[in-house]
């Protein structure tokens, strides 16, 4: 089941609260995650003691983003197994709840492959010891490919824009709240503010959940980043004016050939980002590399329900009898909607590819599998994604 217990509301003053968190109180271990949903308005931690509520969490977007949804996987294994529930349902459960980010498979798979061979000499104890040990792993991992995948990120701004005074475009978010570190594409224009060469963040506010607006202006605003929100369609205007020096976005799942697939939206920008000679870079650890997918067009694209198209969600509304969640319809009632959560981007789009071992650029499928292979990372035998050495 999952609690939620109201924390603090932002402000210049307010704590910060890590994305996901396992803790063992008396009564058990408990998975505690920030919700996201909740997001800007208030920091409110959501507690889930059993898989079923870390799925909820996951399909409703409280826990999001491509390396954390790997390391709340890992936990979730860890969770089920501490707790005394069946450990394989829970895998399963776990794998399926969202089928485009790669990442959570992978997490699930590793802490999964600890267990099983624990359970097998030791029981229950050592099966659940072993889990909770390759989660906090997993965890530990992403922590370190966060700083590296930031050095080398500014590391490849200076040769693409020598001079510095960045205006750095990004899509959806990417920061501290996607990852047990500072994040993928957001912590690389966070190292450009801290050495003093981000001129400004440009924020796509991210239809139709506002991710951008929402989350990642969150994350700048609390950082010190000069930063502005704009609409997503409002992008074009931008570039055409010459305000954008580089586009910087995640990745959920990058095929073999380098295909990206990442929030939508994410492919009219590598278009608008080419024809105005604009650098477009994706960061992602090579956990989000599947080389198991050959080309774009085999990544499975997540549908999400057309609601979120037709009202506009309120994910905090202040009041007397309000509720999380709640949304004004912005389309006639009955109105059809699409509503793909990622689009994919050709690699001919991709200007580099920025991970913890190196970057790609030019994109190209021997390129990746080099940077991956050269990694602390090796391909796993057990389905798609990478698995550690």
């Amino acid at each position: 089941m999952g609690d939620q217990d109201e924390v603090s509301e932002t402000g210049a003053g307010a704590l910060t609260i890590p994305s996901l968190r396992w803790e063992e109180p008396p009564e058990g271990p408990v998975l505690v995650l920030l919700d996201q949903t909740r997001l800007p308005a208030e920091e409110v931690e959501l507690v889930c003691t059993d898989v079923p509520a870390l799925v909820q969490a996951i399909r409703t977007l409280a826990v999001r983003g491509a390396p954390l949804l790997g390391i709340a996987g890992a936990y979730g294994v860890a969770l089920a197994a501490a707790r005394g529930f069946d450990v394989e349902e829970a895998v399963e459960a776990l794998a399926q709840a969202r089928p485009t980010a790669v990442n959570l498979g992978y997490g699930v798979r590793r802490a999964a492959a600890a267990y099983r061979p624990a359970f097998a000499e030791g029981g229950a104890p050592a099966g659940a010891a072993a889990a909770l040990a390759e989660a906090r792993a997993v965890h530990a991992e992403d922590i370190e490919a966060s700083t590296r995948m930031a050095q080398h990120g500014l590391a490849l701004l200076g040769e693409l824009l020598p001079g510095g005074g960045h205006r750095i475009l990004t899509h959806c978010n990417t920061g501290a709240l996607v990852s047990g570190g500072e994040g993928t594409a957001l912590a690389v224009a966070l190292a450009a503010h801290r050495s003093g060469e981000l001129r400004r963040l440009w924020v796509d506010e991210t239809r139709p959940l506002l991710q951008g607006a929402r989350l990642t202006a969150y994350e700048a605003a609390r950082t010190g980043m000069a930063y502005t929100v704009l609409s997503d369609g409002a992008a074009g205007s931008l570039f055409a004016g010459g305000e954008v020096d580089a586009v910087l976005i995640g990745a959920d799942r990058i095929a073999a050939d380098g295909s990206v697939a990442n929030k939508v939206g994410s492919y009219p920008l590598a278009v608008l980002a080419r024809y105005h000679h604009v650098p477009f870079v994706v960061v992602a650890p090579t956990s989000t590399v599947d080389l198991e997918t050959e080309e774009g067009a085999d990544i499975e694209v997540e549908q999400r329900p057309g609601q979120e198209v037709t009202e506009f969600s309120l994910p905090f509304v202040q009041g007397p009898g309000a509720e999380a969640g709640t949304g004004i319809p912005v389309a006639p009632l009955g109105a059809q909607a699409y509503n793909p959560a990622f689009d994919v981007t050709p690699p001919e789009l991709v200007t580099a590819i920025v991970t913890e071992a190196g970057v790609v650029s030019p994109v190209t499928r021997d390129g990746l599998a080099e940077v991956c292979s050269t990694s602390r990372w090796s391909k796993s035998r057990s389905g798609n994604g990478m698995m550690a050495e």
